[in-house]
């Protein structure tokens, strides 16, 4: 029987790094220059995850359960975001009839 651990190949802490930088930034070129809710909230994903891969990249280089675990609470924290960012999407449709950001501001009192 051959050892397979010598085959499997670790990825580089830099690449994971670069990935993520790459992923942030991408989310907040999206988030500082869209209009549409829904890309925004998007982007915001995508750097929550972006986040996240980081997170567990250094956890496992590290060997430190840690950053797993706070992994797991910015999931719960990004799904509320979603919950109450769907939320005033529908809202926003529902009294403006679009989903525009500009637009918001018919909506003071």
């Amino acid at each position: 029987m051959k050892n397979f651990s010598s085959a499997i190949q670790v990825i580089p802490l830099e690449h994971y790094i670069i990935l993520c930088t790459t992923l942030f930034c991408i989310g907040l070129v999206g988030v500082l220059y869209r209009r549409n809710t829904i890309i925004i909230l998007m982007c915001i994903e995508l750097m929550f995850n972006s986040v996240n891969l980081l997170l567990t990249a250094f956890s496992a280089y590290h060997s430190d359960p840690a950053g797993q675990v706070f992994v797991f609470f910015i999931m719960i924290v990004a799904a509320a975001e979603v919950a109450v960012g769907l939320s005033i999407l529908v809202m926003m449709k529902r009294n403006v009839d679009s989903v525009d950001i500009n637009l918001l501001n018919r909506l003071k009192w």
